[in-house]
């Protein structure tokens, strides 16, 4: 997780988090790959909060308390988690809308999903498939049946044209262009309507990841074709 994440979803826990009740934080796609940054986490962020932490992934590490089976099986059980945080991660989900409808499901009613996502920057590990823009987060919470409480990109200043000044990003705390989404799941969520085209979904998601992973890493010529799917960046 690259500074400017983290300071926007510092931000964000400081907003959305209360501190006067105990909370259960799901941290998907948990696993801190750099060395120099293990202490950059998002468990470091709610250390003045009550609140148990689990981190997920898909691959085991650093920071991950439990390995996912299936790239899109949260092992929690429905309505059992508070909060839900991602940080640089679902740029990195081929078919990050089944995803997301494990990330409703896991979610208390009245709970919160914070993301951060890039927006821009170049091609940064084996998979990286998405760049995020505001409206691409709205229609990922009009699909999932959340309300979108707040969205924002990271955009350069705007030239007298209407164009963005591109050339003049700041390498060090703009790089990456932040998109930063509050999404949550309220009182009135569909639950017995996403359940009809969660359940096939996932299905089929999981399927196509094996194939998809065959794919990259045979054009990659990667050995150990199959093998799995990286869920965090």
């Amino acid at each position: 997780m690259h500074p400017s994440a983290y300071q926007a979803m510092a931000r964000c826990i400081e907003k959305y988090v209360p501190k006067d009740r105990r909370l259960t934080v799901v941290d998907f796609g948990s696993r801190t790959v750099r060395e120099r940054r293990k202490h950059m986490t998002h468990r470091a962020l709610l250390t003045d909060h009550d609140c148990e932490v689990i981190g997920v992934d898909i691959i085991d590490g650093i920071n991950v308390d439990v390995v996912m089976k299936k790239p899109y099986r949260l092992p929690m059980k429905s309505s059992s988690a508070d909060v839900v945080l991602s940080g640089q991660v679902f740029e990195h989900i081929p078919f990050f809308w089944a995803s997301l409808l494990e990330v409703a499901r896991v979610l208390k009613p009245g709970g919160h999903f914070l993301m951060t996502v890039p927006s821009r920057g170049h091609v940064h590990t084996i998979v990286d498939c998405w760049r995020y823009y505001p409206d691409g987060v709205r229609a990922m919470a009009a699909f999932a049946g959340l309300e979108v409480r707040e969205v924002r990109t990271d955009f350069p200043p705007k030239r007298e044209d209407g164009h963005h000044h591109y050339e003049q990003i700041d390498e060090v705390d703009h790089y990456w262009g932040d998109t930063v989404g509050v999404l949550q799941k309220t009182e009135k969520y569909p639950s017995r309507r996403i359940a009809l085209i969660r359940r096939p979904l996932l299905w089929w998601a999981n399927s196509a990841s094996k194939s998809f992973v065959s794919t990259r890493d045979a054009r990659a010529g990667l050995p150990g074709a199959g093998q799995g799917q990286k869920a965090a960046g």
